[in-house]
């Protein structure tokens, strides 16, 4: 069966399922999408309350259906397992969710499907690793949501400081979607403009720079447990990084964004997934972009990898 490049496929209808599934048919890309969760009235429940407004946007066939109804379709975006409690980090949640996508790949393998697997369930890097190991499908079809959205909240927090459009900054967040993720403070810019020069343009020295970052580095970590905190759960964030990575597979942009995926020796970093500059495009992860960064940074990079195999060792039985 050939891929259906106007359907997507979203598995799990909790509040980042839901909240993807009403964005991407927002969204315009795709005109059918289904929704598959073990609970089969929650999928139809979603199905429902979404397509009733499709009336006042575009046209999108929207049902519940199970994994059959995936194996055509251009993107499989999985997003079931256990929400995260207040309190509790996304490597807490590895066994539980191990257990779940456990019954969830073998019913994808089993479809032998040809189109691209997100991975956005937490832990993303964990899970992600998982999943290339179990899905069947080839490795650069299969990658994480990764440290997309932290990226995005770093991006949001300069422009803030900065004032200045976040579209026009450029910093990455690499490493585990978790604590012990970085930021490439060595190749942050606003347009070209070294962070430290865009800095001083706007009246701040280099105290006030250190001061920055770090309280930025601190704020983009705990923006997840911040919210959760407040409102139990993060789904909007998410939802709008699902749909621009969609954007960027179905209309084949190319577009560089760390994305969690195995770095295959990259960096001197081997045996996990985690989130490093890759092009994105119509067959997934295209290729690794060697960002520049500092030894310091390499270090950090390299201890969160170690992070993210001490966990993917610890529930190696599983695999």
């Amino acid at each position: 069966m050939s891929v259906n490049f106007r359907k997507v496929a979203v598995v799990g209808c909790g509040f980042v399922g839901s909240s993807s599934a009403f964005a991407l048919m927002d969204s315009g890309m795709f005109s059918e999408m289904v929704l598959i969760d073990v609970m089969k009235e929650k999928a139809e429940g979603e199905a429902m309350d979404i397509g009733h407004g499709t009336a006042l946007t575009s046209p999108m066939n929207i049902y519940a259906g199970d994994y059959a109804d995936a194996k055509d379709a251009a993107i499989i975006v999985v997003t079931a397992g256990a929400a995260q409690k207040p309190g509790e980090t996304r490597l807490d949640l590895i066994k539980k969710n191990i257990g779940i996508f456990s019954g969830i790949m073998p019913q994808i393998k089993e479809q032998h499907c040809e189109g691209i697997m997100l991975v956005v369930a937490n832990p993303v890097d964990v899970l992600t690793y998982y999943a290339i190991k179990n899905s069947g499908m080839p490795e650069g079809r299969v990658f994480g949501s990764g440290t997309v959205l932290d990226t995005a909240r770093l991006r949001y927090l300069i422009g803030t400081k900065m004032d200045v459009d976040p579209k026009s900054v450029h910093a990455y967040v690499i490493g585990e979607h978790g604590d012990s993720e970085l930021i490439t403070w060595s190749n942050a810019n606003v347009s070209s403009v070294p962070l430290a020069d865009f800095m001083a343009l706007r009246g701040m020295g280099d105290q006030d720079l250190q001061e920055a970052e770090k309280e930025m580095a601190i704020d983009v970590k705990n923006s997840a447990y911040e919210i959760i905190q407040k409102k139990k759960a993060t789904y909007y964030g998410i939802a709008m990084s699902v749909v621009r990575i969609c954007r960027a597979i179905m209309k084949d942009e190319k577009t560089v964004m760390p994305v969690s995926t195995d770095p295959k020796g990259a960096y001197g970093i081997r045996g996990c997934s985690l989130s490093v500059p890759a092009i994105v495009g119509r067959n997934g992860v295209e290729g690794l972009v060697p960002v520049d960064i500092s030894e310091q940074e390499r270090d950090e990079l390299s201890k969160s990898a170690d992070v993210l195999k001490a966990n993917i060792a610890s529930v190696q039985d599983l695999f």
